[in-house]
């Protein structure tokens, strides 16, 4: 009670000085203490939940706001700092803290607590809730970046260098931690860099590396902070000024300290650690992304690139992500590496011109061709193929010089050549490319062709080299009924595109007839093979439907038309049934394509019966729902009763789940 009664008085108080202020009127703290009330009660209710505490918190916040506004807008003269211009803030902060004592293990509550005192300017706060949250969750990435971002603002690279460290230690294998950890790197460089500019210390001398090293070292940084406090001691501050000092001194050793700072060995060897602890591609994607675009001076971003793609090359050598950062790294810069640090992390051809493209093509092709010489794994030989496809397929961009197409071609075309290979991505993708050139006239169309047939008589069981040598002699104007028909029958059930060559022949400008009768040919082919049948179906079913999708007139020979139609596909379906493996999914389309197109409740019932042969459940579900949505309520609840009926225990506890969350 003497707790309630303190709270009360200092609720008047704020109040009452908010008044006394001309903020708020006596008739709106009213209001506000009404609220108050409101929310307090919430708050001790058994089960108090998450969101009561963050719609009083947020209720606070919008007080204060508005409070603020008011001050501004009635150019309120400014005294000395009385209660109301703190007590809002210091509610919503004593509100999170209420709610954290029930939800310790809430880290997105810590979060927003964090984020508040941010905004708030209480930095000190903020150190002491990122430690709370850190000592109940060391585990959480997230939280460590928040600290550390918080230190970094307000010029503490030592704390944030520290906070990292140990998120590294508790979390080394999270690719954001690492990737922060660089970043707060080369923020600490560019701070020493511009400190020295405006100190006139240059950069010039020699010297052993290991005394920059021992400035970020694990063993004086992981005792920095302290944890319940969430500050640096006084003699690590200390004692960083005085290396800061000792760096600033111009003589040799200060000034080789300087050198190999700015040169990146800091960042380098953090590099070199997190390389050891987390050799994935995604770290050196992150990495990559970062370096290349972080605002570093031309000759540190040279520095850093060249020593990041050679721990690329001695990591993953052979990994196809890796490569390709690598090989684009060739494409978006000139030879020397000081052009190549100062060029955009995006590859775009407008990045090179003249001989700097040949140039980067030609060292490009060289590097992929090395790789290629070691390893014919197809996901390497995918990479080279996007190369090839990619650098001779750039004319909407940049008038690519002839005879540099045809170098990538000849280089492409002797790699298969030399290594007799039999890799799907190489052969479609030289196929694709003698196609461009022969329509383009630079080789004769029948030795297109005829590349294209020695490839499928390589691989008579790849998919996708079908459809590349189907796709060249439909450009070329050749007639490829007879190879279909011979894909059909080479390529490999197990191959992913298999499907795809057997649709292959199927276009949307096909009149609808001759694609109906296409889909039955295929059809009648693929009898025993009811994954690909099933797929013809799906297809069948959406082309019967096409002859729906024009509006229908008010002329009565329209609509007997259209009845004869829905008749017509009713009867080719009933005859499916009966000849081909129908399953649950085709009359599932059916149903839902006639229903999309308003079809009649006599032919979707129709289809219904069919489908619940297969899936009572999904069937009886989607019939209901139709009647239910037009207004036929009553007979979907006697379906639904009668099909319970029909059906095991399980089946009815799933219809009876879906139909309360149809009817919800």
């Amino acid at each position: 009670m003497e707790r309630v009664q303190f709270q009360q008085e200092q609720m008047l108080d704020e109040l009452k000085d908010l008044v006394d202020k001309k903020v708020f009127t006596v008739a709106e703290t009213k209001q506000i203490m009404k609220q108050r009330s409101i929310h307090e009660a919430t708050l001790v209710r058994r089960v108090a939940k998450k969101s009561d505490f963050l719609r009083y918190a947020s209720y606070e916040m919008g007080l204060e706001h508005l409070r603020r506004k008011r001050v501004e807008r009635l150019k309120i003269p400014k005294t000395p700092v009385t209660v109301s211009d703190f007590a809002l803030v210091r509610r919503q902060f004593h509100i999170f803290e209420r709610a954290l004592k029930r939800f310790k293990s809430d880290v997105g509550l810590w979060i927003e607590y964090i984020q508040l005192a941010k905004k708030e300017g209480a930095r000190s706060l903020v150190g002491r809730i990122t430690a709370r949250a850190l000592q109940l969750h060391p585990n959480v990435p997230s939280l460590y970046i928040l600290a550390a971002s918080h230190e970094l603002a307000h010029l503490s690279p030592s704390t944030a260098r520290t906070l990292l460290q140990r998120g590294i230690r508790l979390n080394s294998s999270n690719v954001e931690m690492w990737t922060e950890y660089l970043k707060m790197e080369l923020g600490f460089i560019e701070s020493l860099r511009r400190r020295w500019d405006v100190l006139g210390i240059t950069r010039e001398g020699t010297g052993d590396s290991q005394n920059v090293k021992n400035i970020v070292s694990e063993k004086d940084q992981f005792t920095d902070v302290d944890m319940d406090e969430g500050t640096t001691t006084a003699g690590t501050v200390k004692a960083r000024d005085a290396e800061l000092e000792r760096l600033d001194q111009e003589g040799d050793e200060g000034t080789a300290a300087r050198k190999q700072i700015l040169d990146g060995v800091i960042v380098k060897a953090v590099m070199d650690s997190a390389v050891q602890a987390l050799p994935r591609i995604e770290l050196f994607e992150s990495f990559n992304r970062l370096i290349t675009i972080y605002p570093s001076s031309p000759t540190l971003r040279g520095s850093l690139i060249e020593h990041f793609d050679a721990l690329l090359r001695s990591t993953l050598p052979q990994h196809p992500r890796a490569i390709e950062i690598l090989y684009t790294r060739l494409l978006t810069s000139a030879s020397d590496v000081a052009s190549q640090a100062s060029s955009s992390s995006n590859p775009s051809v407008e990045n090179l011109r003249g001989r700097a493209l040949v140039e980067g093509v030609r060292r490009a092709n060289e590097m992929l061709i090395s790789i290629m010489s070691d390893t014919q794994e197809e996901s390497v030989c995918q990479v080279y193929a996007q190369f090839a496809l990619g650098w001779c397929q750039q004319d909407s961009r940049i008038n690519l010089d002839e005879n540099l197409k045809l170098y990538v071609l000849s280089s492409l075309q002797a790699l298969i050549h030399r290594q007799k290979s039999s890799s799907p991505s190489l052969l479609c993708a030289h196929i694709k490319l003698v196609t461009e050139a022969a329509q383009r006239g630079t080789i004769e169309p029948a030795k297109a062709l005829d590349t294209a047939k020695r490839y499928t008589s390589r691989v008579p069981e790849s998919a996708s080299v079908w459809i590349a040598r189907l796709t060249a002699m439909k450009a070329l104007d050749e007639n490829i009924d007879a190879v279909w028909r011979e894909a059909r029958r080479s390529v490999s059930p197990k191959d992913e595109h298999f499907a795809h060559v057997w649709t292959w022949g199927i276009s949307e400008d096909m009149v609808h007839d001759e694609r109906l009768r296409v889909y039955e040919v295929l059809l009648n082919e693929s009898v025993g093979d009811s994954s690909l049948q099933e797929h013809l179906l799906l297809g069948y079913v959406a082309a019967l439907m096409v002859s729906r999708s024009t509006p229908i007139s008010g002329d009565d020979s329209d609509q007997v038309a259209n009845k004869s139609a829905k008749a017509l596909n009713l009867q080719k379906l009933r005859h499916m049934q009966g000849r081909f493996l129908n399953t649950g999914k085709v009359w599932q389309k059916m149903f839902h394509l006639e229903a999309e197109e308003n079809g009649s409740a006599i032919v979707l019932e129709e289809i219904y019966e069919l489908w619940r042969t297969a899936n009572v459940v999904e069937a009886t579900i989607a019939w209901a729902e139709w009647l239910l949505k037009n207004g036929k309520g009553k007979e979907a609840s006697v379906l639904i009763v009668r099909s319970k009926g029909s059906v095991g225990q399980k089946e009815q506890e799933e219809m009876e789940t879906q139909w309360v969350r149809i009817m919800g």
